[in-house]
């Protein structure tokens, strides 16, 4: 729970929607813009479990770790 604390911590940062994740079929998105996030703070949240973009919504982040909500 502690990795996902930081990583919403830093999602924070760059965000003020009160709702801001979702899951779908074990997949926890997170609707943050990766373009307006610094590299230091995606390689991190990458270490945390979160990637950027998938394809098919690329202004997400998104998490299999932690996805089954």
């Amino acid at each position: 729970m502690k990795e996902l604390i930081e990583a919403f911590q830093i999602f924070l940062k760059y965000s003020s929607d009160p709702y801001p994740t979702h899951c779908e079929h074990d997949v926890m998105y997170v609707n943050v813009n990766p373009e307006i996030v610094s590299e230091e703070d995606k390689k991190r949240l990458e270490d945390l479990g979160f990637n950027s973009g998938n394809g098919e919504v690329p202004e997400v982040f998104y998490s299999y770790k932690f996805g089954s909500c």
